[in-house]
C-alpha cells in the first residue's frame, strides 16, 4: 500500500499491486487494473518510487529457498 494525495489535499492509501499505469498529462493519473482513474498531486516519478519501495518491503518477508 502506498500513500498518495488527491488534488483537494486529502491523503489516501492505494494498493500498489492494482496499479496498471501512471501518466503525467500534466496531472498525475493512476489507472488501476479495473479501469478506475485516480488523479493525484504526486509526480509520476514519486508514485513509481513509492511503488518500488513497497515492492522491496514485501520481498523482505518472502522466505529464502
Amino acid at each position: 500500500m502506498i500513500t498518495v494525495t488527491r488534488l483537494n489535499g486529502k491523503p489516501f492509501v492505494i494498493n500498489a499491486d492494482l496499479i496498471r499505469t501512471v501518466e503525467e498529462n500534466p496531472d498525475t493519473t493512476i489507472t488501476l487494473v479495473n479501469g478506475d482513474h485516480i488523479i493525484v498531486r504526486e509526480s509520476m516519478s514519486d508514485v513509481v518510487d513509492r511503488t518500488i519501495v513497497y515492492g522491496r518491503h514485501l520481498r523482505r518477508f518472502m522466505p529464502v529457498t
